[in-house]
């Protein structure tokens, strides 16, 4: 049975020092994930390493030039992402979401990452025992993903440094070494 993800979205729980991660799925299906602050720094830097296997950014030359990449990769995947403006909810539906992995939310203790000959990512949020989620993100959600987490984090305000590599600006390249692909 093929699903398709209707929306992602990310909510700090002040009470519990969590996110909550909601997946809804088109068809009527919702999975909620809390995800600690350990959590976070694991799932970011799995996302971050999904975002480098793409063949344009590993194929550079210089490490300068894969992050440069990565960097117009990122702002060109978030383009084409549609995210909600805050307060926009999701339409009201007559009858509630089913909850296939239960009512409450997961606590996430493992995150396996991989991509697939197709050049999708796949990304599994598992708990220490049972089911977890398994997402199949393209390049745009990956980055919207990205993006949500970083907002995400921000406000909960854990301080947490969730960018990108730094790439060199043009002003730090002057006078190096410059390699012409």
């Amino acid at each position: 049975m093929s699903m398709r993800l209707e929306r992602i979205r990310i909510e700090f729980d002040a009470e519990q020092d969590r996110l909550l991660l909601r997946i809804l799925i088109d068809g009527g299906s919702e999975v909620s994930i809390w995800l600690t602050r350990r959590c976070v720094r694991r799932l970011w830097d799995a996302l971050l390493k999904m975002a480098e296997w793409k063949p344009e950014i590993r194929l550079q030359a210089s490490d300068e030039a894969r992050k440069a990449v990565l960097h117009f990769e990122h702002e060109k995947a978030l383009q084409e992402v549609k995210f909600s403006r805050p307060g926009e909810d999701e339409p009201v539906r007559a009858e509630p979401r089913a909850q296939p992995l239960g009512p409450e939310p997961l606590l996430i203790t493992r995150i396996q990452a991989r991509r697939t000959p197709e050049g999708r990512t796949q990304l599994a949020l598992l708990p220490n025992e049972g089911q977890g989620a398994h997402l199949s993100l393209n390049d745009n959600l990956l980055h919207g993903l990205m993006r949500l987490v970083q907002s995400a984090v921000a406000k909960a305000e854990w301080e947490l440094p969730l960018e990108l590599p730094k790439a060199p600006t043009m002003l730090e390249t002057e006078g190096a070494e410059r390699v012409l692909n």
